[in-house]
């Protein structure tokens, strides 16, 4: 899993596991992992490496810093609507805007990689897994319900981008 997500992201990958042999820890970092944390873990140590691993993707130094007693936030604003992906919530004009589960994932990916274009393949194996790579229809659909929750004009899409062919991508 942290080989695909390093396919097409580049946010802070931290490991929470019960397994503790080194041999399992290096292939994580092999794999792309930030860090790898083993359970049980405290709470403050969780807080303060994500901390870390934000100000280290940022490369923003001690400005990058948040405070302690802060919780990690990541909230990305347009003119038309708010996407929170800490609290998995979305807000239009103020309103909460229900998703399914399929929705959101489908909006996080694009959300978390803002300009960036992601494939019809990568999205299909992310949502729905690898058995459905070749379900575009799938992604027409569900791309067509979140423009009609999100877009102010659903038909001339401003956020949610088509590739024709290709795949979609989020400017925000």
């Amino acid at each position: 899993m942290i080989k695909a997500l390093r396919g097409w992201t580049r946010v802070p990958l931290i490991v929470l596991s019960a397994r503790r042999t080194t041999h399992e820890k290096l292939e994580a970092f092999e794999a792309g992992a930030d860090d790898y944390i083993t359970k049980p873990f405290d709470m403050a140590e969780l807080l303060a490496r994500l901390r870390a691993a934000v100000r280290r993707n940022t490369g923003d130094g001690a400005g990058g810093v948040l405070p302690a007693d802060e919780p990690l936030s990541l909230t990305f604003t347009t003119e038309d609507f708010t996407v929170d992906l800490a609290a998995k919530k979305v807000r239009r004009d103020g309103r909460p805007v229900r998703l399914t589960p399929t929705e959101w994932h489908l909006l996080e990916i694009l959300v978390r990689t803002p300009g960036r274009l992601i494939s019809q393949r990568q999205l299909l194996e992310e949502v729905w897994g690898p058995t459905f790579a070749a379900r575009t229809n799938y992604l027409r659909v569900y791309m067509a319900q979140l423009r009609r929750k999100l877009e102010k004009n659903p038909s001339r899409p401003r956020y949610l981008i088509t590739e024709p062919g290709t795949g979609y991508r989020f400017e925000g």
